[in-house]
């Protein structure tokens, strides 16, 4: 792979900006708007707003946008009265999905329901490979109607072709906070999850495990890392693996209202170093993109979608 496809949203209070929008790099640091900075999908089903967006590359040659269905433009202040906590409740039963052969033209919005009654708001789905089952697993974050919704968990389904979807398991539950956003990734036969934790401590942590679905142990180094921020305000972990080896993790920062709002960018050498140096001088963006994932295509692919937008 050449180049980078960063698929995301933008933090307006308008509904335009809880659409699908797409940037390009083609060095995963410096990177231009598509579409002249417009969304390239808009969605037209559910709540007509997407937050939280993935994007899959799978191995039978179809791409997948899946995002949470929920709009806070169209429905915070209307159907969820202007709290959160019904939205933890009755919120984005469903996710939105869409799909492509070309990474250009894309199929209709599909909605897929992968939870049941006693889950909550379903929350930024993630996708990983799974190489010993064949199959893709879909983690998002939920809360669950036994502790009353307090605090949301890991759940996980499977899929073959992202038609049919397994009943959802339990992937992961912090005992002393929520957590949400989670982001797996695969090195050197281990796995990597990046979560947002709402309390001891809050922020971002990582853990390691060393099979997808089983137990994981918290990289304490990272967590030195973060605490050198000074400041909690970060969510919507996504990491990509540049052209030299290290490892870039997207942070989105929401601690400020307007134009500081956005990812900013850390780079470690090791992914397992869980060292992670926040290296804003070395990025540049066109505007501050908001939760969203990182795929990396080849240079073909880069072209076809400058050119189809």
């Amino acid at each position: 792979m050449e180049a980078y496809l960063f698929v995301h949203f933008k933090e307006k209070k308008t509904p335009d900006g809880e659409q699908i929008y797409f940037a390009l790099s083609t060095d995963g640091f410096n990177w231009e708007q598509v579409n002249g900075g417009q969304p390239v999908l808009w969605s037209e089903k559910g709540e007509k707003g997407v937050r939280d967006h993935t994007i899959v590359r799978t191995k039978y040659g179809k791409f997948y946008i899946i995002a949470t269905d929920l709009s806070l433009a169209n429905s915070f202040n209307s159907k969820y009265r202007g709290s959160w906590g019904n939205i933890v409740r009755e919120g984005s039963r469903c996710l939105s999905l869409w799909e492509s052969d070309d990474l250009v033209n894309w199929s209709e919005q599909r909605m897929i329901e992968l939870g049941d009654e006693d889950l909550g708001c379903h929350w930024a789905p993630d996708v990983i490979y799974d190489h010993l089952e064949q199959d893709y697993v879909i983690h998002w974050s939920s809360p669950h109607v036994s502790d009353n919704y307090e605090r949301k968990a890991i759940y996980y389904s499977r899929t073959k072709d992202f038609e049919n979807f397994s009943k959802p398991q339990l992937l992961f539950r912090k005992e002393d906070s929520g957590v949400i956003d989670s982001a797996i990734y695969e090195d050197n036969g281990l796995f990597y999850r990046f979560l947002k934790s709402e309390a001891n401590p809050e922020g971002i942590i990582l853990q390691r495990g060393e099979t997808l679905t089983g137990e994981y142990t918290i990289i304490e180094a990272f967590n030195e890392e973060m605490a050198k921020l000074g400041h909690t305000a970060y969510e919507a972990p996504t990491a990509y693996k540049l052209s030299n080896g290290k490892w870039c993790l997207m942070l989105d920062f929401f601690g400020v209202e307007g134009e500081g709002q956005g990812y900013v960018p850390f780079i470690a050498d090791e992914i397992d170093s869980g060292r992670f140096i926040r290296s804003d001088e070395s990025f540049s963006f066109p505007y501050r993109f908001k939760h969203g994932t990182v795929l990396s295509i080849t240079m073909d692919e880069y072209n076809r979608i400058k050119n189809g937008y």
